[in-house]
């Protein structure tokens, strides 16, 4: 969630009892020093890293992850071995996203502390496999905890992931919605427009930048050239160079790309974040204690 997921959204989410995550995204370590140190006024209670392994300033958002002993990180773009001993010797948990039951046994066997197994229907790059079908086969691949992200929007989804397995849940589309989320109001109101169709993958011609958006003229435009016979991947990075920033800060509906998972049609109104989890965690309660009306 670059230009999304800030300090403040972050330690809502932790002061209401889940694990709030600072996207570093493509970010200088300045800019995530003031973050964590944000972070730190606002909650007294532990929040995550989130580390775009593809970032120019990896390594210096490494360090500075390590320096200030975030609780936790979680990665993504890639394979965190280079920072990951440094990483656990500062005593910081370390969680890859993964979309494939390979993945996920090369990030137990080099020791990470546990998976996000992210499905197709979520926001932002993702992979193939859908969420109920990556999710059991990732539980039955590995020992370490594995948590569940992508089409997850209220407790049904919650209590659907802990039956598969999962340990726990990763959002992010619903938090759009969250007051304490200060992305451009004209984002919100393109998610609480949404209905079921509302998302489009775009980037599958070339491997590894399959992303999934709300549709818009950006999204069409870059669908149109990406299937032209000449297109190349870079020209495709070219289009979308500064695209996230002009939806999240912006707010420009004809040029932002505007990141959100499948189930953003679900998504319909504004709550605080405490709201938010309250009331998931509170459906799934009531979904599992009434499971047994299936058993005879």
């Amino acid at each position: 969630m670059a230009w999304i997921a800030d300090a403040k959204l972050a330690a809502a989410v932790s002061n209401a009892g889940g694990l709030g995550i600072i996207s570093a995204m493509n970010a200088n370590a300045d800019y995530l020093k003031a973050q964590i140190a944000t972070a730190r006024l606002l909650t007294d209670r532990p929040f995550g890293v989130n580390l775009m392994l593809m970032s120019p300033f990896a390594d210096d958002a490494a360090e500075v992850i390590r320096s200030e002993k975030v609780d936790v990180v979680t990665t993504g773009a890639g394979i965190p071995t280079p920072y990951l001993s440094a990483w656990k010797a500062a005593g910081i948990k370390v969680i890859p996203v993964i979309a494939s039951v390979q993945s996920a046994r090369l990030m137990e066997k080099i020791g990470a502390d546990a998976v996000i197994a992210e499905g197709s229907e979520s926001g932002g790059h993702i992979g193939e496999s859908t969420t109920m079908t990556l999710l059991p086969q990732v539980c039955d691949a590995v020992k370490i905890p594995v948590l569940a992200a992508g089409g997850i929007a209220d407790g049904r989804g919650l209590a659907a992931c802990l039956l598969l397995g999962a340990a726990g849940i990763q959002m992010g589309t619903r938090f759009l919605l969250a007051e304490e989320c200060d992305v451009h109001p004209v984002y919100k109101e393109m998610i609480r427009t949404a209905n079921d169709i509302s998302t489009v993958a775009t980037g599958r011609r070339f491997h590894g930048t399959t992303c999934r958006c709300l549709k818009n003229p950006f999204s069409r435009s870059y669908l149109k050239l990406e299937y032209t016979a000449d297109t190349t991947a870079d020209l495709l990075s070219q289009l979308s160079s500064g695209a996230l920033r002009k939806a999240a800060l912006d707010g420009d509906s004809v040029n932002g790309c505007f990141m959100a998972g499948q189930i953003a049609g679900m998504v319909c109104k504004e709550s605080s974040a405490a709201e938010i989890l309250q009331e998931i965690i509170t459906e799934a309660a009531i979904l599992l204690k009434g499971a047994n009306q299936w058993v005879n």
